[in-house]
C-alpha cells in the first residue's frame, strides 16, 4: 500500500508539477526568417504564393509580409520560368500555368533586399477526384466526410482544405425607425423607407464566412488501396448558427507527396500537440526550400507541384429537424412614442422593430424594440450575398 502511495504522489506531481513555460533555443540574432507558402498549381486555377517573416511571441504584430519580391515558378527543362504578380503585399499570383507533365518545377524567389531562395524541384503530381462530400447527424450535431480514392494506387498522402458559407437572419425584423428632427431631436415613428411597412433586408439576412485554420491531412500508405474513406472533415455543433438557414461547405483536396506529407504532420504536431510531457516535443521543421545566399539560414515552407480538386455541398435547415440556433436575445420591450422614450434608442442600443399598438395612419402609441445586436444581422455577419448562392 505504501508502494502504491508513492506512485500515486508521483503521478500527482507530474500532473501538476511538471508544466513550464516552453523557450524554444532560437538564433535570436536574426530578426526573422523567410515563410513561404502555397503551391505549384499544374491544373485548372491559379498558382499563389505568400511570402512572410517570422516574428517573436514579444512582437505586437502577428503577420509580417515580404512585399516587393520577384517570384518564379521555374521548370527544369525550361528555365525561362512563370512569373508571378504581387496583387496584395505578400501574395503573388499567376491565374494560369502551363506545365510539361514531364518536367519538373521550382519556385524562385529574390526578395527586395536582394536575397534569393528556391524550392527543391518537384514533379507534376496529378490529384484524383473527391468520390463525394457527405454528412451525417451524430452526437446531437452534424459530422462531416470525404471519400475519395485513386485506382493506380499511386496518391497515398492527401491534403485537406474547406471554406464553409452560412446564411443567418436576425431574430427580429425592423419594419419601423426614429424620426429626428432638424436638431437632431426624435419627433416620432416612420417607417424604415418612409412610405411603406416593409422589411429591411439589409439588417435581416446575412452570411458569415469560415475558412479551415489546422491542418488536415491523411495517408493510405498502410492500406492495401488507396482508398481514403469517411475521412472527417468538420463537426457542426447541435444548435450551431452554421446551421440555422442554410449552409454550404466548398472541399479542396491535394495529393502531396511524402516529403511533403511528413512536413505537414510534424508541422501539426509542432502547432496543435503541444501541451503536456506526453504531447510531441517542438523540433526543427524547414521543409524543401533554401536560401542561395546563406545554405545555412533557416527557411520556412514546402512548395510542390500538385493539383487541387473541389466539390461542394449543401445543408438546409429543413434537412435537420429540430435544429434551433438560440441568439441569446431577450423579448422585445415597448418603446413610448415620444422624444424623451425614443432617447433610448440608437444605434448601439435598441433599435425599432415593429408596432405594438395603433396604425402609422393614425397615432402609433408604442413600438416594439429589440437590442440592436438583434436586430441588425450585420454586426454578426456581412449584408454581401455570395455569388455561387441559390
Amino acid at each position: 500500500m505504501k508502494k502504491i502511495s508513492v506512485v500515486c504522489l508521483l503521478v500527482f506531481a507530474l500532473g501538476f508539477s511538471c508544466k513550464e513555460k516552453y523557450v524554444p533555443q532560437l538564433n535570436l540574432t536574426a530578426s526573422s526568417y523567410l515563410v513561404v507558402e502555397g503551391f505549384i498549381n499544374s491544373g485548372v486555377g491559379a498558382t499563389t504564393i505568400t511570402l512572410s517573416r517570422t516574428t517573436k511571441l514579444s512582437d505586437t504584430t502577428t503577420i509580417k509580409l515580404e512585399p516587393k519580391a520577384t517570384v518564379k515558378v521555374e521548370g527544369k527543362l525550361n528555365t525561362t520560368g512563370f512569373v508571378l504578380t504581387e496583387t496584395s503585399p505578400g501574395k503573388y499570383t499567376n491565374p494560369q500555368l502551363t506545365l510539361n507533365p514531364a518536367d519538373q518545377y521550382r519556385v524562385y524567389i529574390k526578395t527586395s533586399a536582394g536575397r534569393e531562395y528556391v524550392s527543391a524541384y518537384s514533379a507534376v503530381r496529378t490529384t484524383p477526384v473527391i468520390d463525394s462530400v457527405f454528412w451525417r447527424r451524430e452526437n446531437e450535431g452534424v459530422q462531416l466526410y470525404v471519400n475519395t480514392h485513386d485506382a493506380t494506387n499511386k496518391t497515398r498522402y492527401y491534403q485537406y482544405f474547406y471554406d464553409e458559407t452560412w446564411e443567418f437572419h436576425a431574430q427580429y425584423m425592423a419594419v419601423l425607425k426614429v424620426l429626428y428632427n432638424s436638431q437632431g431631436i426624435p419627433r416620432g415613428i416612420g417607417y424604415i423607407d418612409s412610405t411603406t411597412y416593409s422589411l429591411d433586408t439589409n439588417m435581416y439576412r446575412c452570411w458569415q464566412y469560415s475558412t479551415l485554420s489546422n491542418i488536415l491531412i491523411t495517408s493510405t500508405e498502410q492500406l492495401t488501396q488507396d482508398v481514403v474513406a469517411l475521412r472527417p472533415l468538420q463537426f457542426i455543433e447541435k444548435g450551431s448558427w452554421k446551421l440555422s438557414q442554410l449552409y454550404t461547405i466548398l472541399v479542396k483536396q491535394r495529393a502531396v507527396s511524402k516529403e511533403g506529407y511528413q512536413f505537414l504532420e510534424q508541422l501539426r504536431k509542432n502547432t496543435e500537440q503541444i501541451g503536456s510531457i506526453f504531447d510531441a516535443q517542438p523540433s526543427d521543421n524547414n521543409g524543401n526550400i533554401r536560401c542561395l545566399n546563406n545554405p545555412a539560414e533557416p527557411v520556412m515552407g514546402f512548395v510542390e507541384v500538385t493539383q487541387e480538386k473541389e466539390q461542394r455541398i449543401w445543408i438546409n435547415v429543413s434537412q435537420v429537424p429540430g435544429w434551433y440556433w438560440d441568439q441569446g436575445c431577450d423579448p422585445e420591450i415597448q418603446i413610448k412614442n415620444n422624444p424623451d422614450s425614443l432617447l433610448s434608442v440608437g444605434p448601439t442600443k435598441y433599435m425599432l422593430t415593429t408596432i405594438y399598438a395603433g396604425s402609422i395612419g393614425g397615432f402609433v402609441a408604442y413600438a416594439n424594440a429589440a437590442l440592436y445586436t438583434c436586430v441588425d444581422c450585420r454586426t454578426k455577419g456581412v449584408r454581401r450575398r455570395p455569388p455561387y448562392w441559390p
